[in-house]
């Protein structure tokens, strides 16, 4: 799974640099053995947002200019450039976005999934909520709402980062097990970028069954 990842992210020539980072002396093994490029983060990171902090603070004494991190969590094997491209729009477009993460349309079968998680947003983009609940809530059956599902890669300016760590702990963050939650708990904007392109955030063993048949129609098929 990590290397189909890994290798995907090293395909977004937005990106600079592609660096895993894990507490999990087997995953650094693995980096080596692979030939990429990894750092071990505190066991105590409690959130992908608290270890990419601690690598953004790492990075920025040898390389100080770096203002945009972006997070690809390693459980997202069909990342493609198209959604870089999307997640890093608002932040480039928008000097006062620290923020970004991206939204698709929510398949029919996803709009209970508590697995599949929603989110709405105000009309210039910003995030209004993220739940693993159905919003919005059609209460008459009759409005046909556009059911939005939210794609789990963020990009983050370098001060926002710094920030994370200090905001108090967010009731519906834990409620949720919603990191981003935070941030709009103490009044920090998400930029939500729209993407035709869905992906599969493997959280089941279904999820795995899904991933893995979408990658082997995509590998390519050698004639003879």
């Amino acid at each position: 799974m990590l290397d189909w990842v890994y290798r995907a992210a090293q395909s977004c020539r937005q990106l600079d640099k592609v660096l895993i980072a894990t507490d999990s002396e087997e995953v650094m093994a693995f980096a080596s053995r692979s030939g990429y490029e990894a750092m071990l983060t505190p066991t105590d990171c409690a959130s992908g947002t608290d270890r990419l902090h601690y690598i953004a603070q790492t990075l920025a004494a040898p390389t100080p200019d770096i203002d945009i991190y972006v997070n690809i969590q390693g459980d997202e094997p069909l990342l493609r450039p198209e959604h870089i491209d999307a997640l890093l729009k608002p932040l480039l477009q928008n000097p006062a976005a620290q923020v970004s993460t991206l939204a698709t349309v929510c398949a029919a079968q996803d709009v209970a999934n508590p697995n599949a998680v929603k989110v709405v947003t105000a009309a210039d983009g910003r995030a209004l909520y993220f739940s693993r609940a159905t919003i919005p809530y059609d209460r008459d059956q009759n409005a046909a709402p556009r059911y939005r599902k939210h794609l789990g890669l963020y990009a983050y300016r370098k001060a926002v980062l710094d920030r994370f760590p200090t905001l108090p702990p967010s009731s519906l963050e834990a409620a949720e097990r919603l990191e981003q939650l935070r941030f709009l708990e103490n009044g920090i904007d998400v930029y939500v970028e729209q993407t035709e392109y869905d992906t599969i955030g493997v959280d089941t063993e279904d999820d795995l069954r899904a991933v893995e048949a979408v990658l082997l129609k995509s590998r390519p098929v050698s004639g003879k």
